[in-house]
């Protein structure tokens, strides 16, 4: 139940976006770190999912300022052929088509370069907010493999003083989920409230990664599944570990291996320390998948995001969990990179 919310409604910032990824805690997952795309031998910026062959990633930005952030779509039905939930396609694998240069001709012919030819087709469902940061951009596109029409891409961030969110459901749902409401509304109130104080990037940040840290998950009632529960984190921002007595066990089975110090290597170390203990899936199986699920599920990783008014990018990554599992306390495990993003005035 990841969720996005981003805002130009701070006077002194083009962007302020911020995420929670909810997953389960132990999927393997690399620190963010600089590596090179395949295709377009540029530097993108991500932390990596280290459980499937290609590698994704759920939230990334290169240093010519191409942004794509992914979350995924809540499917229910394990029968349904036409919308897998667990697809062929690595979804990460579509934030990785678009940091390798789809929006260097334009937002608009990368996302129509992304969905042609069903492109999107045989991916878990999926919406991606995608563009490329420029003083004078073309906004945020919002890419969904289970919109109505998946080439009716709606484009926002053009207003000055706007704010959007996205979870797991389409842009677009009429019903819009309360965390997403509430995410909104929490936004808009921190940054305008630094902009008014003159708070410092600092400050910012504190007030950014409290809104991450809302929770508001209700009471598990008495006999239901906890699938049942699960449905129920539409409510929540933060997502508090929640799993049955078998993913209870292997959490403690995880944790008692001892608390791993990775989050404090070298950014390329960790990503090979954490290779070695990963688990992709790399059968070329026409069949749909199998997902991890193991351990307990909640909120993984939070990362703010913020882009000045010159292209100054600051990114940080707050790791909640180690790789066994074992609680980080809050602000040892961030990782922050600062940069001038390249072509700002193009």
């Amino acid at each position: 139940m990841c969720i996005v919310l981003f805002t130009t409604a701070h006077p002194a910032y083009s962007l302020v976006l911020i995420d929670n990824r909810d997953e389960f805690i132990l999927r393997p997952t690399s620190r963010p770190h600089w590596w090179t795309h395949p295709e377009s031998g540029g530097e993108v910026l991500s932390s990596r999912d280290l459980q499937r062959a290609a590698k994704g990633t759920w939230l990334g930005i290169t240093k010519t300022g191409s942004l794509a952030v992914l979350t995924n779509y809540r499917e229910m039905d394990d029968n349904d052929a036409e919308h897998p939930i667990h697809g062929i396609k690595s979804r990460g694998h579509m934030v990785n088509m678009w940091l390798g240069g789809l929006p260097d001709a334009g937002v608009k012919k990368g996302v129509d370069e992304l969905v042609k030819d069903g492109g999107v087709k045989g991916v878990g469902g999926f919406s991606m907010v995608c563009g490329k940061l420029r003083r004078n951009d073309e906004g945020i596109a919002i890419v969904s493999n289970r919109a109505a029409d998946v080439s009716d891409v709606p484009i926002v961030g053009l207003e000055p003083d706007g704010v959007w969110g996205l979870s797991n459901t389409v842009y677009n749902d009429p019903n819009e989920w309360p965390k997403v409401t509430t995410g909104k509304r929490l936004l808009k109130e921190v940054v305008l409230e630094a902009a008014s104080k003159k708070s410092t990037e600092d400050d910012l940040v504190a007030g950014l990664f409290s809104i991450l840290d809302t929770e508001s998950m209700p009471e598990r009632p008495p006999g239901s599944s906890l699938q049942e529960y699960m449905n129920m984190m539409r409510h929540t921002i933060f997502v508090p570990p929640i799993g049955d007595e078998v993913n209870r066990v292997e959490m403690q089975k995880a944790t008692a291996k001892g608390r791993v110090l990775w989050a404090h290597l070298d950014d390329r170390n960790a990503v090979e320390e954490l290779k070695q203990e990963s688990r992709p899936d790399v059968s070329p199986s026409p069949h749909p998948s199998i997902g991890f699920e193991e351990g307990m599920y909640g909120t993984q990783r939070q990362t703010v995001l913020l882009v000045d008014n010159e292209g100054n990018a600051t990114y940080i990554e707050r790791a909640l969990w180690d790789a066994n599992g074992n609680e980080i306390p809050r602000g040892e495990g961030d990782v922050a990179f600062r940069f001038k993003i390249e072509g700002w005035d193009e």
